[in-house]
């Protein structure tokens, strides 16, 4: 089946009953092309990773683990509620910006705490550059919302 078929979020919210953070983002993963889907949460100047789904099975890579705030594409969804970029190489937005070139491809939602707070960040990001669907965008942002309790119980452990 087609992953643009699903409009609603009952199988997300069945693969985070059935397997928490891990399952949610498993399955928002395989909706797209990008080989990372992760969550991450702001701590003081960094950004922190809960967990990461990576396409390629591989192991977490180290610089993937932390973030420094001002090294991260997730600054920018934390000050405009959003980021979206194809080709992070061609995004005058992000020139002079370390990961400009590095990382192709980054699309990002903020995840907020049971108060309404910036808790961090969802994201689809690949070393490649990567389209996303307008209606794959939104289907994060709606899957964001569902997700920031998740995140937040799981980041409390």
């Amino acid at each position: 089946m087609s992953p643009s078929l699903y409009v609603t979020l009952d199988p997300l919210r069945a693969a985070l009953q059935r397997e928490g953070l891990a399952g949610g983002l498993r399955f928002l993963n395989a909706r797209v092309p990008h080989r990372y889907t992760a969550a991450y949460r702001v701590q003081q100047d960094t950004l922190v990773n809960l967990d990461l789904f990576d396409k390629a099975g591989e192991v977490r890579p180290e610089f993937l683990a932390s973030v420094p705030f001002e090294d991260s594409f997730c600054q920018f969804v934390l000050r405009d509620g959003q980021f979206r970029t194809e080709c992070t190489a061609e995004d005058g937005r992000l020139d002079g910006h370390r990961y400009q070139g590095v990382m192709g491809a980054y699309h990002g939602v903020p995840l907020v705490d049971d108060h309404g707070g910036l808790f961090g960040t969802l994201c689809h990001f690949d070393t490649a550059d990567r389209t996303l669907p307008d209606e794959e965008f939104a289907f994060l942002q709606k899957a964001a919302r569902l997700m920031s309790a998740v995140v937040t119980r799981q980041a409390a452990r």
